[in-house]
């Protein structure tokens, strides 16, 4: 098998520091956190933006102060999210594809979102893919049910999406597809061939979904955009806390985490 990649989705848009006392915010915690997780083994970081009172932010500029404080303290690849938070609008979620990060995040489609509507029209994602092919950032295309995994090969077919493909599975949002082995082993058949591909379980789905990939070919995202929580009950101490488990297991199982430059290799980046 490849080596495995390590993300770390370090904060995302709905977790506070009420919930996680220590959920990075400013573009410093953000690069502390990255650097943490690299150390931990993390190949990647996921990052949202947050502005200084905690509100999600898609503001170019915060971005890059994250981009490049991250830089300054590690090689980890930085993948910006498109996604935003509910109900921003497409042009403020494209902004920081703009500063031509390496990756971004990329929905196929929308969903249900707990008691919200994540909403992704087929011309807003042809937009957003056109954005990323002029500036040369590679998609991660975003997985919350199977119908998604069906528009992907429709934009492949139609030529949007150049060769082989990185894809998230987030499983176990409220309104997505479960967070189950049964659903990732579906999604894993239907894929494209030479496809890579990573798996987000959402909170207590984290772990097991996560073990399952690494015994199936398939790379790891963990942090507290999707789960706060070490165990049950049991708080995490920082972002780099739950990357190291991954990484412990990795390890018995015989499976080496990717360092960034491999990841690259593995993702096909420049």
């Amino acid at each position: 098998m490849d080596k495995l990649i390590i993300t770390a989705a370090l904060t995302g848009a709905e977790v506070t520091r009420a919930q996680q006392p220590a959920l990075p915010i400013t573009p410093g915690e953000i690069a502390d956190a990255a650097f943490a997780c690299a150390q931990a083994g993390a190949a990647m970081v996921h990052v949202h933006a947050r502005l200084p009172d905690g509100t999600p932010t898609q503001d170019k500029e915060i971005y890059r102060q994250i981009i490049a404080e991250v830089k300054k303290r590690c090689n980890v690849i930085v993948q910006v999210s498109t996604g935003g938070a509910v109900g921003m609008t497409p042009q403020e979620r494209l902004s920081p594809v703009t500063l031509k990060p390496e990756m971004a995040t990329l929905s196929m489609g929308s969903v249900n979102f707990g008691g919200d509507v994540f909403m992704n029209h087929p011309a807003d994602m042809e937009v957003f893919l056109r954005a990323m092919r002029e500036h040369g950032v590679k998609p991660e295309l975003e997985i919350f049910d199977a119908g998604m995994l069906s528009t992907a090969q429709r934009w492949l077919k139609k030529g949007m999406l150049n060769g082989p493909q990185h894809f998230d599975f987030v499983l176990g949002i409220p309104g997505g597809m479960a967070g189950t082995p049964e659903a990732l082993m579906y999604l894993r058949s239907q894929l494209p061939a030479q496809s890579t591909w990573t798996v987000a379980g959402i909170g207590p789905a984290q772990l097991p979904l996560g073990t399952l990939a690494m015994v199936l070919g398939g790379h790891v995202r963990v942090g507290f955009e999707d789960n706060v929580y070490y165990r049950k009950g049991e708080l995490a101490t920082s972002n780099a806390q739950l990357v190291a488990r991954m990484a412990r297991i990795s390890r018995e199982l015989d499976r080496p985490v990717a360092t960034p430059n491999e990841a690259r290799a593995l993702l096909g980046l420049n």
